[in-house]
């Protein structure tokens, strides 16, 4: 049973979008974290660690002094913070590392589940390291799940238009047990914040994680949106 001082797999998220609020409604009013801080009566370490999404579990009165020096009420702030549930598909064929992150920012997508085997690319930006790091430059988390990868000896049909037989080749590693257990951690995530399913190709149908998105949808019933 999880330790009751463990927080939700969610809230690293929420933390990030009650930081991005705290820091879009003080540049509205112009002021520098040091103002807000002496506005609000706490240190410019407390509002600098709350806008960097750093604190998962701000204090009640914390929370309060901001949301009062700010003008607005501390459940305006919470709502803000609250994930949205959504699930995307999403290719980097055809994109720069600039353009797909600057895609995700404008969607609100705010987990990328990276579904490749290996994480590996020779298109600058893509590869896990990189990757990750872009993704954490504009607050979006990031997960590999490779249990989730399509094998090598699996990509010919979807690559030359013989989708059922490589969905049905897909199936079976569906059915090990790490990709269920990933299965289930990507279903909770999807109901959680809002998260990209990510691979290589652009056209989704000719990439295996049409079905990876097909059992999200069937467990969570959320809606599959492609990402523009």
């Amino acid at each position: 049973m999880p330790s009751q001082d463990r927080a939700p797999a969610y809230e690293p998220s929420r933390a990030r979008r009650l930081g991005r609020c705290v820091r879009e409604l003080r540049q509205a009013r112009g002021w520098s974290r040091a103002r807000l801080a002496e506005q609000a009566g706490v240190s410019e370490r407390t509002v600098a660690r709350l806008e960097e999404g750093a604190v998962v579990r701000p204090g009640v009165f914390t929370l309060a002094a901001v949301a009062d020096a700010l003008e607005v009420t501390v459940d305006g702030l919470l709502a803000a913070a609250m994930p949205v549930p959504g699930l995307w598909s999403t290719g980097y064929e055809g994109r720069t590392i600039e353009s797909f992150v600057a895609a995700l920012v404008e969607a609100g997508v705010e987990a990328v589940a990276d579904v490749r085997l290996t994480p590996i690319s020779r298109k600058p930006g893509f590869s896990k390291t990189r990757l990750r790091g872009a993704l954490a430059d504009a607050d979006i988390a990031y997960v590999h799940l490779r249990a989730l990868g399509n094998p090598k000896d699996n990509r010919a049909p979807f690559w030359d238009g013989r989708v059922r037989e490589g969905l049905a080749g897909f199936e079976r590693v569906l059915q090990e047990k790490q990709a269920q257990d990933q299965l289930a951690q990507l279903a909770v995530l999807a109901e959680e914040t809002s998260v990209a399913v990510f691979c290589f190709e652009q056209d989704e149908s000719r990439c295996h994680r049409q079905a990876v998105l097909g059992e999200i949808h069937r467990r969570t019933e959320l809606p599959v949106s492609a990402l523009a």
